[in-house]
């Protein structure tokens, strides 16, 4: 009777805390806020139900008022626990960022965009005698860089010709668009990306580009001595879509 009773009570339980995320999530982007019978209405459950969860909601400061009118909007303690809860990227990535350095002997750079440009935001070195090394907090260009160009991908071709145009003018170049637009939509269809050699003259890298939950894009790429990546273009290439796939499957769980 008493494992009746217990089981009963875990069901009870999971049902208040189901019923309490979906009160939640149907003010996340209320901001300013709802009413208890608004809200009744898109969870589905009764008034007084909902009345029940809100106020233990509001007890914690998941919930607060929203003013004199009586709604209902989130509250500041759910900052704080998405504050806690937010994943450090580069230390979620290190690890595979380390396992392929060691595999490969080359060096693993990982950067995110801001604005224009690229930010590196941590390095695995290689083990190669020879090998490219630049610095955290480096900034670099897109148009002429592998994890550049993979970031570039990601986005609509007016932007991708809007950045090219202020990045050849700022730099006092000039650059043939049409081309630069086929190169990106071959990144698009392949997933990589190639410096070969246009960013620093004797090394060439390759890269991969993906966003994170919020929609911010970040960068890995290779960069090797070119004499060296000629020959190794094909085996990158397979490491590095390797590493694409592990990210894709631990942010689809973590983010």
């Amino acid at each position: 009777m008493g494992g009746i009773d217990s089981s009963a009570e875990r069901t009870g339980g999971i049902q208040v805390i189901a019923r309490a995320a979906a009160v939640l999530r149907a003010l996340r982007d209320q901001r300013e806020g709802l009413s208890l019978s608004q809200i009744s209405e898109r969870v589905e459950l009764p008034r007084s139900t909902v009345q029940r969860i809100v106020s233990a909601l509001q007890t914690e400061r998941l919930l607060i008022s929203a003013g004199p009118d009586g709604g209902i909007r989130l509250g500041p303690e759910l900052q704080s626990l998405a504050e806690a809860a937010r994943i450090d990227l580069v230390e979620l990535l290190r690890p595979f960022l380390q396992n392929l350095a060691a595999e490969t002997g080359e060096t693993l750079d990982l950067a995110v965009l801001r604005g224009k440009r690229l930010i590196f935001i941590d390095q695995i070195p290689g083990t190669q005698r020879l090998r490219a090394v630049s610095s955290v907090g480096e900034v670099f260009p897109l148009t002429t860089t592998a994890n550049g160009k993979a970031c570039l991908a990601l986005m609509s071709d007016d932007d991708v010709a809007t950045i090219a145009r202020d990045e050849w003018a700022h730099d006092g170049r000039t650059g043939d668009l049409d081309a630069f637009l086929a190169e990106i939509h071959k990144v698009r269809q392949t997933g990589l990306a190639f410096d070969l050699g246009e960013h620093t003259e004797g090394i060439s890298a390759i890269g991969i580009a993906f966003r994170d939950a919020r929609g911010g894009i970040y960068a890995v790429s290779i960069p090797t001595p070119t004499a060296r990546f000629a020959n190794r273009r094909r085996d990158l290439s397979e490491a590095i879509m390797r590493l694409s796939g592990q990210i894709a499957r631990l942010l689809s769980t973590v983010l």
